[in-house]
């Protein structure tokens, strides 16, 4: 596996992380955690919207639970339970609050797309933290080549970022534009740090990633926060 290779990764600072975006957020954001846990750091995961609740033992229902956690070496995921639903919701302000002083980083994932791997955001999206320093936007590569209304959530709305129809079919040029707009990927960032995970990258080509790294640079974004991601592809 290689490396993440976003400077905040390694910079051992204290981070609040937001992911936003299309499909894999969740994958991502677990194995961020993983390797951070790996190499000492108390991690602490959450959702703004929703998650489904995690299997391994590695949900805590209170401050002393996470802090076991965090004795074992491992990450802690808080949350609010949705019995009905086996989901996550956002963790009571009160435990948020005491925990966030404690933690090395905080991950959120702050943003739904049903599995789709781009997305435009609707207008109570997304729901970032006020206290996130970083956004961390997810696109599957495997959009590339399908319409607009398979690869998308809200395939209207971005029909209507991109002024064409649904049943287009969303190329290189089209998913920067998602990625960079401040009405797709981009929004609400504000003063925090942005970096982009190109997700399934083993999926395609060389010279469609190439093509990609090309696009995001030639329209401002610095190389340096990009992430060529092929599965797997997270560790310290």
């Amino acid at each position: 596996m290689a490396h993440c290779p976003f400077d905040f990764f390694t910079d051992r600072k204290k981070h609040t992380i937001c992911l936003v975006g299309g499909g894999g957020k969740t994958t991502v954001m677990y194995e961020l955690a993983a390797a951070w846990a790996a190499c000492g750091r108390k991690v602490l995961v959450l959702t703004s919207t929703h998650i489904l609740q995690p299997a391994d033992g590695s949900f805590a229902a209170d401050v002393p639970a996470v802090q076991n956690l965090w004795q074992q070496g491992r990450y802690a995921v808080i949350g609010t339970p949705e019995f009905a639903t086996g989901k996550l919701t956002l963790p009571p302000q009160r435990v948020y609050e005491a925990l966030k002083l404690q933690a090395d980083v905080i991950l959120c994932e702050a943003d739904g797309s049903r599995h789709h791997p781009c997305k435009v955001p609707a207008e109570h999206e997304p729901v970032l933290l006020p206290d996130s320093d970083i956004v961390l936007a997810v696109a599957g590569m495997d959009a590339l080549g399908n319409s607009l209304q398979q690869a998308c959530q809200r395939p209207q709305l971005a029909a209507e970022l991109l002024g064409c129809g649904a049943e287009k079919i969303l190329d290189a040029q089209m998913l920067t534009v998602l990625l960079l707009s401040e009405q797709g990927s981009r929004k609400n960032v504000g003063t925090r740090t942005y970096y982009i995970v190109l997700n399934k990258c083993d999926l395609i080509k060389a010279a469609q990633q190439e093509e990609m790294l090309r696009l995001l640079v030639g329209a401002g974004m610095d190389e340096r926060r990009i992430w060529l991601r092929e599965r797997g592809d997270s560790k310290c």
